[in-house]
């Protein structure tokens, strides 16, 4: 049996692809397991200095991955197991390889991964004659990742201020708001992400390895939460992958599980998010009128970011506005700042070091 038959026992009904289609998706299959197999033979520098969810994929790692996306060329996602409009689910195959055909940045000792994110939020507060006034608001913070992501992490989170008002009404409430929260930025530092006592990355080395299995997994863990099962499914993505830190075989990944869930489409062929530009993938919710998009750069896979957009016309928004957006750019630094909190408490506020990123105060 060839490797062609066993993809069709995923799909029994699949259409039958082009010879061409074949011979190319077979040549890439053993080219791409050749690599892999053979210490040597990618080009691509090898990762270093990275704990376990970091590691670069393996021999049977990348094997299966690419066993999947040559499935994901010769059957479709749509036939495999449904999902993402046609168009998207190619495009989001082609996220998915340029993912693993892309070198995560290899850091050495002291060095640091930045992740720079530009977010913007909605704020709506209900007025006296009890109508809705609505603002955004942006939030600018800066990650530092150790080469040892058992070291100390360092995030610099920007005060939050006033981004863009509607209407007369929004721009005074959202002067006034700023001024009265007094906001200002602050550094927290703390070892394995744990700020506050808890990981803001998630165990990226724990989620399931093949596509169908970690898209299952993300039902049952979301299940009973937001406006749809969909809608939320999409969304756990979006926040996994704007974390800025998804090692390239996680995020090829979780590319072909967004391509399961159904009513996903190309949204915009070049999409412009805060200077940087892509194509965006993402879906309608028809529950609340309003469309989450993941914007990726085609040529590397890399996530420039993500967007929420509400044709609704309520809660103060005017129709059609983006409510939020994240931005997000990466880059190797040979420093990080020093000073700030531990874990979110303040230095000489009598707080007591009990070792493993745990404070008491």
């Amino acid at each position: 049996m060839n490797e062609v038959s066993l993809l069709r026992q995923i799909s029994s009904d699949a259409p039958e692809p082009e010879r061409e289609a074949v011979d190319q998706a077979r040549a890439a299959l053993f080219e791409r397991i050749h690599a892999d197999a053979i210490p040597g033979a990618r080009s691509v520098p090898a990762k270093r200095h990275r704990r376990a969810r970091w590691a670069g994929l393996g021999v049977l790692g990348a094997g299966a991955l690419t066993v999947a996306l040559v499935a994901t060329n010769l059957l479709g996602v749509g036939d495999w197991r449904g999902g993402a409009d046609p168009a998207a689910a190619n495009a989001l195959n082609q996220a998915a390889l340029a993912s693993i055909d892309t070198s995560d940045p290899a850091l050495l000792p002291g060095q640091y991964l930045l992740v720079e994110s530009n977010s913007v939020y909605g704020n709506t507060t209900q007025v006296d004659d009890g109508e809705y006034v609505s603002y955004l608001t942006l939030n600018k913070d800066k990650l530092y990742v150790p080469a040892d992501q058992s070291d100390e992490w360092i995030w610099e989170r920007g005060a939050r201020v006033p981004y863009q008002s509607f209407n007369a009404e929004g721009e005074a409430l959202a002067q006034r708001e700023y001024a009265a929260a007094g906001q200002t930025g602050e550094t927290l530092r703390a070892p394995n992400a744990e700020f506050y006592g808890n990981s803001v990355i998630p165990d990226f080395e724990a989620l399931p390895k093949d596509p169908q299995q970690l898209l299952d997994y993300i039902y049952k863990t979301t299940e009973g939460q937001g406006i749809s099962a969909d809608w939320m499914a999409l969304l756990w993505i979006t926040e996994a992958l704007r974390t800025g830190v998804t090692p390239a075989d996680v995020r090829a990944n979780l590319y072909l599980a967004v391509a399961g869930i159904p009513g996903v489409e190309i949204t915009e062929q070049t999409a412009n998010l805060d200077g940087q530009t892509g194509i965006a993938i993402g879906r309608y919710e028809s529950e609340d009128d309003s469309r989450q998009d993941i914007i990726i750069d085609p040529d590397t896979g890399t996530l420039i970011g993500e967007r929420r957009i509400d044709y609704s016309g309520d809660w103060g928004y005017p129709a059609n506005t983006v409510r939020s957006f994240t931005a997000i750019k990466t880059s190797v630094v040979d420093s990080a700042p020093g000073g700030g909190t531990q874990n979110g408490h303040l230095d000489g506020e009598g707080c007591t070091d009990l070792g493993s990123g745990a404070f008491q105060c």
